[in-house]
């Protein structure tokens, strides 16, 4: 699993972009087997042919990966006046902090529905390999900021890719990619960008993608 994962992570942070833009060129069947699914909740749906989730009623969530929009960093430092504002530790304080905000916001919507997330593989377990790709965070809150404000009308975007297990024969049952922007408003308005601004913006674009995975494990149920 973890090699087919990879490489399809790496396709996906090459390809996603085109992949949103010309989404009716995408193939009907992937060299693994999955089907296309039309009219999906996410942007690009993959399944196996007569894949049940009926039998699953707990889930094992993975560590999600973050990775950052190409030349991110540098445009970051492009941008301001301070040419040492973002910093490898910043990076990865971003990422290791929206990987430990996947587990928290999944966990919860997950649980709350009634599905036990849980470490163990099992007959009845559903594992979750996710990865957040394309992470664009507008205005990145660092220690070094000081006093100064910065006003966006987004917080930024960041696309899903998640890929759905048997826990205990391996096999990939389906696969989706869904970018999401931030934009609560739609006002065009700037407003104070800032890391509460920065974590609200990631919750609501999180929560929306746990509540379709748990959409789904309901309407397998029924």
């Amino acid at each position: 699993m973890k090699s087919t994962f990879a490489l399809a992570l790496a396709v996906s942070l090459l390809t996603a972009p085109s992949l949103f833009a010309k989404s009716q060129e995408l193939p009907e069947v992937t060299e693994d087997g999955l089907h296309r699914v039309p009219d999906s909740k996410m942007a690009i749906v993959y399944a196996e042919p007569g894949a049940e989730l009926t039998e699953y009623k707990r889930v094992r969530l993975l560590e999600a990966e973050v990775a950052f929009k190409k030349n991110w960093a540098r445009d970051q430092r492009n941008r301001s006046a301070d040419k040492l504002r973002i910093t490898s530790t910043d990076i990865d304080r971003i990422k290791n902090s929206l990987s430990a905000e996947f587990q928290t916001v999944f966990r919860q919507t997950l649980e709350e529905g009634g599905y036990e997330v849980v470490d163990e593989n099992a007959e009845d377990v559903l594992l979750v390999r996710p990865a957040i790709i394309n992470l664009d965070v507008n205005a990145p809150d660092t220690p070094r900021a000081g006093r100064s404000k910065t006003y966006t009308t987004s917080a930024g975007e960041m696309t899903l890719y998640i890929e759905l297990y048997d826990s205990i024969t391996g096999d990939l049952i389906a696969k989706a990619l869904d970018r999401r922007i931030d934009n609560p408003s739609r006002s065009g308005h700037y407003t104070w960008t800032n890391s509460v601004t920065n974590k609200a913006a990631a919750n609501r674009i999180l929560k929306g993608w746990a509540t379709i995975l748990l959409d789904a494990l309901n309407e397998a149920r029924q």
